[in-house]
């Protein structure tokens, strides 16, 4: 029985890679969107993520599953736990890959990213890109140095999203409103998805080494 709990285990762990590796691709296409107003790619996004919504709910019904056939205790019940929580901000990452890519879909034909903060845009979502990459090979390794890293790059995140606000609400600001919105919510967008990145680091960091890290993300 604890052979068969252990195979269960793996199988939650892999189904967390899965979906971390649809996120990854679902941020990858919906950046490019943005950046170049590419609707068919937004498109795609949209479409994906009912994937990402399934294979989360899926995964979420079998630890509840293992949480009532098997009774976890200590280690073992922690890690259905963060299972759980872990699915939730993937899907929630998601979907925020896909509000990036309905950004791009409204505006078509037009560019949703202002003239002025392409460039910032482009590094946005170059850093958002890579930290989902490095979340899922976080998950694959567990490796704790990939969840220190993605703080690190998350920081840079948090620089350029201040640095979009201080652009926007500064006194040579062209902007008309759309854009102003638009600039606003897309930057919020990027440094939420990394928040939620951080957040899935700091339990697998946790599960690996019994050390929680504190930080200011929220959870």
């Amino acid at each position: 029985m604890r052979e068969v709990f252990q195979q269960e285990l793996r199988e939650v762990q892999d189904q967390l890679v899965e979906i971390a590796d649809l996120v990854a691709t679902s941020i990858t296409a919906a950046t490019r969107a943005f950046t170049e107003s590419n609707v068919s790619l937004a498109e795609q996004v949209i479409d994906n993520d009912r994937r990402i919504d399934e294979l989360a709910v899926s995964l979420d019904e079998r630890a509840i599953d293992i949480l009532a056939r098997q009774q976890p205790v200590a280690r073992d019940l922690r890690i259905v736990v963060s299972a759980l929580r872990i699915s939730a901000s993937l899907e929630r990452m998601g979907d925020i890959a896909e509000h990036i890519a309905q950004l791009a879909r409204y505006r078509f034909p037009e560019k949703a990213v202002p003239k002025g903060l392409r460039s910032t845009f482009a590094e946005m979502g170059r850093l958002d890109v890579e930290i989902a990459v490095m979340l899922t090979e976080l998950l694959r390794t567990q490796d704790v140095e990939l969840a220190e890293q993605i703080r690190n790059e998350d920081d840079k995140i948090d620089e350029l999203h201040v640095s979009v606000f201080d652009k926007v609400l500064g006194e040579t600001w062209k902007g008309e409103p759309a854009a102003t919105v638009d600039a606003t919510l897309a930057s919020r967008y990027h440094e939420r998805f990394a928040d939620h990145a951080v957040s899935i680091a700091k339990k697998v960091q946790y599960l690996a080494t019994g050390d929680w890290a504190q930080d200011s993300s929220t959870d």
